[in-house]
C-alpha cells in the first residue's frame, strides 16, 4: 500500500500485448490480477507496478511543513512476483517523465522478483529505459527516494530501484541482484546465512537506513524535508578514551604544540558531534566507513548537505570508501542545488597497504575535484585537527572557518620531525615552525575566519558564511594564497 494518499493514478489503462505469445502467459497474468484484487479489493494494482501522485499533508509537530506532492512508483508483488515487463517499464518511464515535467520528487516502493521471463528481451530492455528516465529526472535537479520491501531482486533492483538518491529497506527483506534460489542453482551452492538481506546490504554501506513498515512514511517525509529528524548526539562515554598521540609528556612544549594537543584531546567534540548540534534535521547518507558521515540536513534554517568527520571512530583516518561517500554527498548537493557544509577533524587519510591498494590517493583526488566543481555554495569548518591532504579534501570550500583551538597542517608535527630532523621528539619545535594554529591560518589567508568555541557562535558563523559565500570563492582564495607565496 502507498505510504500516503494516492490522489491520482497514472496510466492504469496500459496492458500487456503478450509480445512473445508465451504459452499460458495471458492466462497466468489474468489469474494473478484476479488474486491481487481478491486479496485487496481497494488496491488499484492492474499490473506489477502502479504509479501516480501522492499527497503528504502538513506534518504535525513541524511548524514549517505545509505538505507536498510526490510521484509514486509502487511495486505489486502479488502480480507475477512484481516482475517487470513492457507495461511495468512503460509506467515507470512515464512516471519519471511526468515527475520531471511537474518538478516532483519520486518515491519508489519496490517488491519484485526481477524481469518478466514471459516477455523475454522486451522485458529486459526496460532496465535501460527506466534508468534513462530516472537519470533524466535526476539531471533536472530532483530528488528520488527508494524503500525496498520484501523481496527486491533482479532487474528492478539493478535498474531504477538502485539509482535513487536516498535508499532504505524494510528489515528482513530479501535483497540482491540475484535471489538466493538463483544463486544456488547458478553456483551449485547456497549463499551463506545472512547474505542477500537488507541487513547485509546495510552493513556493506549499500543502504542509508533500515526502516520498519510502521516508520516508512515518517522516514520518507524526512527525506522530502517535510519532517524534522535530528541527528542523535553521541551516547555518553562513546568517544575515544585515548588522548591521541598526546602521551609524549617528555617532549618540551611550545604554544603551537599545546594547540595540537588541545585539538586532539579525547573529550573534544568531533565533526559529527558538531553536526548534531548544528543540524535541526538529518537524513543519513550511509557508507561502509563510519569515520565520515553524511546527511541531507537542515542547517541555519535552510536545507543543505552535510559531511562530517568522526575522529572518535577507530584511527580517525578515512579510507577510500569514506571519500567515495563524500563524493556522493557532494554530487547530490550540486545536483539538488543545495549548499554543502563540511566539518573537518582528522589526523589524515588512512595510509596503510589496504587503503593504498584500494586507491586512497585517487579517492582524495576525486574528492578534491568534486569540491572544486561543486556548482553551489560550500562552507568548511575545521573543528579539531586538519591533517594534510586527507583533511584538505573536505576543506576546499568557498569559506573555510576554524574553531579557535583547531589546527591545520601540511603534515603532523611528528611526521615533519621524523622527515626533517629524524627525531620525533622535536615535534613541538616543528609545530611552531609549521604555523598550524587557527590564527596562523587566518594570517596566511588559508582560513576566512576564526570562530569562538561556542555552539551559538559557530551556528551564527556557519549561517553567515552560507549566506555570504559565492560558488568559486574556493578557487579565488587559494589562488590569492599562492600569489602571496611567490616572489
Amino acid at each position: 500500500m502507498p505510504l500516503h494518499p494516492l490522489v491520482e493514478e497514472w496510466d492504469s489503462e496500459l496492458t500487456s500485448s503478450d509480445p512473445l505469445r508465451f504459452p499460458g502467459y495471458r492466462e497466468a497474468l489474468d489469474r494473478a490480477l484476479e488474486r491481487a484484487r481478491a486479496s485487496d479489493p481497494e488496491s488499484s494494482c492492474a499490473e506489477s507496478v502502479r504509479t501516480g501522485r501522492c499527497r503528504v499533508g502538513p506534518v504535525q509537530g513541524t511548524p514549517t511543513s505545509t505538505g507536498s506532492d510526490y510521484a509514486l512508483i509502487e511495486g505489486c508483488f502479488d502480480v507475477l512476483g512484481g516482475s517487470m515487463g513492457a507495461v511495468h517499464g512503460e509506467r515507470v518511464v512515464r512516471a519519471y517523465r511526468r515527475a520531471t515535467e511537474e518538478r516532483l520528487p519520486v518515491v519508489v516502493l519496490t517488491a519484485t522478483g526481477g524481469a518478466r521471463m514471459q516477455e523475454g528481451m522486451v522485458s529486459l530492455v526496460q532496465m535501460a529505459r527506466t534508468v534513462s528516465a530516472a537519470q533524466a529526472h535526476a539531471s533536472g535537479g530532483l530528488l528520488s527516494v527508494a524503500v525496498y520491501r520484501a523481496p527486491t531482486t533482479g532487474g528492478v533492483y539493478a535498474s531504477y530501484g538502485s539509482i535513487a538518491d536516498i535508499r532504505a529497506a524494510q528489515p528482513g527483506a530479501t535483497l540482491g541482484f540475484a535471489g538466493p534460489r538463483v544463486v544456488e542453482q547458478t553456483l551449485g551452492t547456497p549463499p551463506p546465512p545472512g547474505s542477500h538481506t537488507a541487513e547485509s546490504a546495510y552493513a556493506a554501506g549499500l543502504l542509508d537506513a533500515l526502516v520498519p513498515a510502521a516508520e516508512q512514511a515518517a522516514w520518507v517525509e524526512a527525506c522530502l524535508g517535510l519532517r524534522a529528524s535530528p541527528l542523535p548526539p553521541r551516547p555518553p562515554g562513546a568517544g575515544d578514551p585515548r588522548d591521541a598521540r598526546s602521551d609524549r609528556g617528555s617532549m618540551p612544549s611550545t604554544p603551537a604544540w599545546g594547540e595540537v594537543l588541545r585539538a586532539r584531546a579525547s573529550g573534544r567534540p568531533s565533526g559529527v558531534d558538531h553536526a548534531a548540534r548544528l543540524c535541526s534535521s538529518w537524513v543519513e547518507l550511509r557508507g561502509p566507513d563510519p569515520i565520515v558521515r553524511a546527511g541531507v540536513a537542515s542547517v541555519a534554517g535552510r536545507r543543505a548537505v552535510v559531511v562530517a568527520h568522526d575522529r572518535h571512530v577507530g584511527s580517525g583516518r578515512p579510507g577510500p570508501a569514506a571519500y567515495r561517500l563524500a563524493q556522493r554527498a557532494i554530487a547530490l548537493a550540486g545536483r539538488l542545488g543545495l549548499p554543502l557544509l563540511t566539518l573537518v577533524d582528522t589526523p589524515g587519510a588512512e595510509p596503510g597497504p589496504e587503503a593504498e591498494s584500494a586507491g586512497i590517493a585517487l579517492e582524495i583526488s576525486r574528492t578534491l575535484a568534486a569540491m572544486a566543481e561543486l556548482p553551489t555554495v560550500s562552507v568548511a569548518v575545521c573543528v579539531g585537527e586538519g591533517g594534510s591532504g586527507g583533511a584538505l579534501a573536505l576543506a576546499h570550500a568557498d569559506r573555510l572557518l576554524m574553531l579557535d583551538h583547531a589546527v591545520f597542517s601540511v603534515i603532523a608535527p611528528e611526521g615533519a620531525a621524523a622527515i626533517l630532523a629524524r627525531d620525533v621528539r622535536r615535534a613541538p619545535e616543528l609545530a611552531q615552525h609549521l604555523r598550524l594554529t587557527a590564527r596562523d591560518q587566518l594570517e596566511l589567508g588559508i582560513a576566512d575566519a576564526v570562530v569562538a568555541e561556542d555552539d551559538s557562535a559557530l551556528s551564527r558563523a556557519v549561517g553567515a558564511a552560507l549566506s555570504d559565500a559565492r560558488p568559486g570563492d574556493r578557487g579565488r582564495r587559494v589562488d590569492a594564497v599562492t600569489a602571496r607565496g611567490l616572489r
